[in-house]
């Protein structure tokens, strides 16, 4: 299972995906297609049925083997990249026997992947970790999902004595920009349950995730001759700065942690006359969530009562929310995966996603959808890297999960 787990990771590595926040397509990007249709391919090649629909959605079928009355189960992992760094010509390198010190990704522009910067890379000692080379992101995020996925579907093709129920497999483009599901059909999919397979490290498993939305802040400034502008300049770039240090300094990504909330600072463009600043704001928790927004737009109106109305707008556009709420009514299935990573000798780590996937969404679609650690680390960046062993592992989860599904009396 190693040897194909590498060979499919890198397969689907090598092709780039990068989406494209600022398009208005749907896939954000064409070249989301080139590994949409390679799956779609690979998925028919192994006889099951497969269907890529206009918004570029894979999903495939494997149909039932056994008699008993099984819940229909999915499994799905997005196909882009994050827009944050390149995934273009990805070069990953390979580090066998990982002996727990620092490994230089790119002597040149002297890059290391360092355990006193990352201290969770000792837990992956002795493990084959696999890289960037420092000029690109990885990829494993979420190629690695994918590639545990379709490992695991082949392994059920291919030991038709394993007895399971009809299982659904998905791939989506667009997760990186929070339009992942936007077209998901959930009633076409078919599936009861599904998971999303874009975890972490090894033993992850989330339930609960952050509330997210999106506050762009406009500021309409005066230009005026900077030689005459006394009582007349209103310098946009610099209202926006006010805006920015109105915000709590503890509610910024570098100082949380847990289930603390944050604004997060994600783009700024502007001139004397006009400036645009971006955030993402985020929070597990509904209530604080809901006045963090609030604080927004008093922050706003602070400055339009210093300046003038209409001076600063802000804007709040609602991404997802928590799943926790859909998830708990139908808790068995995160004790499910639970028990099936103890079976394999994996400790569970039950935590929120201080982030987002698919799921969360699906989850308020109607597809209850935890998600299951994928393995890799350092997401969206050069220091990016995998353990294949972690990958390994993620497949055999994915595999004990459908059999615990088959022992279970419904």
């Amino acid at each position: 299972m190693k040897n194909e787990i590498k060979e499919r990771f890198f397969r689907y590595i090598k092709i780039d995906t990068k989406s494209d926040e600022n398009s208005e397509s749907f896939p954000s990007t064409k070249k989301q297609y080139d590994l949409l249709n390679l799956l779609k391919s690979e998925l028919t090649e192994m006889g099951l049925k497969a269907v890529i629909d206009e918004h570029g959605y894979v999903m495939a079928t494997l149909p039932a083997n056994t008699d008993k009355k099984i819940p229909v189960i999915g499994f799905i992992s997005h196909v882009d990249t994050s827009p944050d760094m390149s995934g273009e010509n990805v070069n990953p390198q390979v580090w066998e026997n990982y002996d727990g010190g620092d490994i230089v990704i790119n002597k040149e522009l002297k890059l290391v992947l360092s355990p006193s910067l990352f201290p969770e890379l000792t837990e992956y000692k002795g493990d084959t970790i696999i890289t960037t080379d420092g000029t690109t992101l990885l990829g494993a995020d979420d190629k690695a999902g994918i590639t545990e996925i379709m490992t695991a579907v082949k392994y059920l093709i291919d030991h038709p004595e394993i007895k399971h129920g009809e299982i659904k497999i998905g791939f989506t483009p667009d997760e990186e920009i929070g339009r992942g599901v936007d077209f998901f059909d959930v009633k076409k999919f078919g599936a009861q349950y599904a998971y999303t397979m874009d975890g972490g490290g090894v033993g992850e498993l989330e339930y609960e995730n952050f509330n997210a939305a999106k506050l762009t802040v406009s500021i309409q400034g005066r230009n005026v001759h900077p030689g005459y502008a006394k009582d007349k300049m209103l310098n946009s770039m610099l209202i926006a700065m006010e805006f920015n240090a109105l915000l709590p300094v503890n509610m910024r990504p570098e100082f949380t942690e847990n289930y603390d909330g944050f604004f997060h600072l994600i783009g700024m463009s502007g001139t004397v006359e006009n400036s645009t600043i971006t955030y993402i704001v985020r929070d597990h928790d509904r209530a604080k969530f809901e006045k963090k927004k609030v604080m927004a737009v008093e922050c706003a109106d602070f400055l339009n009562k210093r300046y003038g109305e209409g001076v600063v707008k802000a804007e709040l556009k609602d991404q997802y929310f928590n799943m926790r709420e859909k998830v708990e009514e139908v808790y068995h299935i995160v004790e499910i995966a639970e028990k099936a990573m103890v079976e394999v000798g994996i400790e569970p780590k039950v935590v929120p996603i201080r982030g987002g996937t698919d799921g969360s969404r699906l989850s308020y679609m109607g597809l209850p959808c935890p998600n299951i650690f994928a393995g890799g680390l350092n997401f969206h960046g050069k220091f990016e890297y995998v353990p294949l062993e972690s990958m390994e592992k993620a497949a055999k989860v994915i595999l004990k999960v459908i059999e615990l599904y088959t022992q279970k009396n419904w």
